[in-house]
């Protein structure tokens, strides 16, 4: 008879699955408990839910990772130049329609974007 999910859980104690990390679980790299430790130290811990950290860390690693996927394939068609600099960063996000409007009061580097500020028209990839 082949095992159900329900079968198989049943030889595997139920603290084993708590012993899991959230970011595990959460099948995140970036850690919850770290989010988590800023959020409350912040002083908004106490009026979130507990399942706040793990949205706020899953949406941090991915702008984290469609900022360095842009700036990596802007890296890689500049040829030479295989390196992900803050001003390749700036670039990116400044060429971006939507990371431009979510970044337009942080600074990523202290050099303007080869294009000048407000030169030309924004692309979005």
């Amino acid at each position: 008879m082949p095992r159900t999910r329900q079968g198989s859980r049943r030889g595997s104690s139920s603290s084993s699955s708590s012993r899991r990390s959230r970011t595990s679980r959460a099948e995140l790299t970036f850690s919850v408990s770290l989010v988590e430790h800023h959020l409350r130290e912040s002083g908004h811990g106490r009026r979130l839910s507990e399942t706040v950290p793990i949205l706020l860390t899953a949406i941090l690693e991915f702008l984290t990772r469609r900022l360095l996927e842009l700036a990596g394939n802007e890296a890689q068609r500049r040829g030479a130049q295989r390196l992900i600099t803050p001003e390749l960063l700036d670039m990116t996000v400044y060429n971006n329609t939507m990371l431009s409007e979510l970044f337009q009061f942080a600074t990523i580097s202290q050099v303007a974007p080869a294009g000048g500020p407000h030169r030309g028209r924004r692309r979005q990839r």
